[in-house]
């Protein structure tokens, strides 16, 4: 698959600017990433909703006869509300990454660290990338 990446940089060069081509196919990679990514929140906050609203007991239970079931409809649900949350993070990730393209497109796909560029191809992969190596210890957050 061709990417509008511009000059014939070797990979791993950190160009300098992106072009205007390439900030509109990572503003719409983003933009599917978020839609995916709310899907899926939608989706677990429907199943979170149901649960809730079903009634205990009675013939239409869910509730696991077996202690094996219910260990394993925790982690089912522990590994989900997990999910959930990093899915949460990243939507974060997301908003802030569309939020500096469209306040300071300049800073869009600088390394926040060095002020470098970030490759094209790492942002084609991970658009809302904000370093262009992720750092061994994360910076702290304000």
């Amino acid at each position: 698959m061709a990417f509008p990446n511009g000059a014939n940089a070797p990979m791993g060069a950190t160009p300098t600017r992106l072009t205007s081509e390439q900030l509109q196919h990572l503003e719409r990679r983003l933009r599917e990433e978020r839609d995916r990514l709310m899907t899926h929140v939608r989706a677990f906050a429907e199943e979170q909703s149901e649960k809730n609203s079903e009634e205990p007991g009675g013939s239409d239970s869910k509730a696991p006869l077996h202690p094996a079931d219910l260990g394993s409809d925790v982690q089912h649900e522990e590994l989900e509300a997990t999910l959930a949350t990093r899915r949460s993070e990243e939507l974060a990730e997301i908003d802030a990454a569309l939020e500096r393209l469209a306040t300071s497109p300049d800073s869009y796909g600088r390394d926040e660290i060095t002020g470098d560029g970030i490759p094209f191809e790492r942002l084609d992969v991970i658009p809302y990338a904000r370093w262009a190596v992720e750092p061994t210890v994360p910076p702290a957050r304000d």
